[in-house]
């Protein structure tokens, strides 16, 4: 879903602009994190294998195909990349279609986006199927955009899905807010340029250069993503 409406920018008391906001879908704006899991555990029993839980550190955050192929890795499964694809696709369909619960502060802060005019993109590395039946739950009217991890060649951790959307909303990535809960996405958007909010799901993440880490989107409103635009002084918050 793309939009032509073009970028309205909130400016600071500095005479800076907060242009946009990314957000990220599973783990951030929703608590599924743990849904993919279990359909991975479940798929690989299936399978004949156990799944030990430090492998979850691992695929937590990346693109499907980059998690499917990491599980065929390490547990010698016998069976392709694109077939466990889609059956661990399948699987979690059918595990969000019981219901989405977001994150708290989720629908507040989009309804507060939303409000004040500000574009807002998901950004994503779940497949196009996944992302379009969890908006339901989201509200679709919040996003300008949305990108799903097979929208583009790459996605996470590479910047493409947060340089792509903001080409797409014609801004400067600079004066875009990053919100991520994996290391994988919060790499994108730092690569991307962005200033990011890292909010830590399941794996922590430490403080960086141009990052801030809350611990919940309850911490996370306008006034806050407005004050990371700062004419290029970027620190650690």
């Amino acid at each position: 879903m793309t939009s032509s409406i073009p970028a309205v920018g909130t400016r600071t008391a500095d005479g800076a602009t907060l242009q946009a906001v990314f957000l990220d879908l599973d783990g951030t704006l929703v608590d599924t994190e743990g849904f993919w899991w279990e359909a991975e555990a479940q798929v690989f029993a299936e399978l004949g294998h156990v799944l030990d839980d430090h492998h979850r550190q691992v695929v937590v955050g990346g693109p499907m195909t980059r998690s499917a192929a990491y599980l065929i890795e390490v547990t010698g499964a016998d069976i392709g990349l694109d077939e466990l694809t889609v059956l661990l696709n399948a699987r979690f369909a059918e595990r969000i279609a019981r219901g989405v619960p977001l994150m708290p502060g989720a629908r507040r802060l989009l309804a507060e986006l939303s409000a004040h005019g500000v574009p807002t993109a998901l950004v994503s590395a779940s497949h196009r199927t996944i992302i379009d039946r969890m908006l339901h739950s989201l509200g679709p009217e919040h996003f300008r955009l949305t990108l799903a991890g097979d929208d583009l060649p790459r996605t996470k951790p590479h910047p493409d899905p947060y340089l792509t959307a903001a080409a797409r909303l014609g801004v400067d990535p600079r004066r875009c807010a990053v919100v991520e809960d994996t290391v994988t996405g919060v790499t994108a958007g730092e690569a991307a340029g962005c200033q990011v909010v890292a909010v830590p799901s399941v794996a922590p993440i430490g403080p960086g250069l141009g990052r801030t880490v809350v611990g919940s989107l309850e911490e996370v409103d306008l006034p806050f993503l407005r004050s990371l635009i700062t004419d290029g002084r970027y620190g650690v918050h």
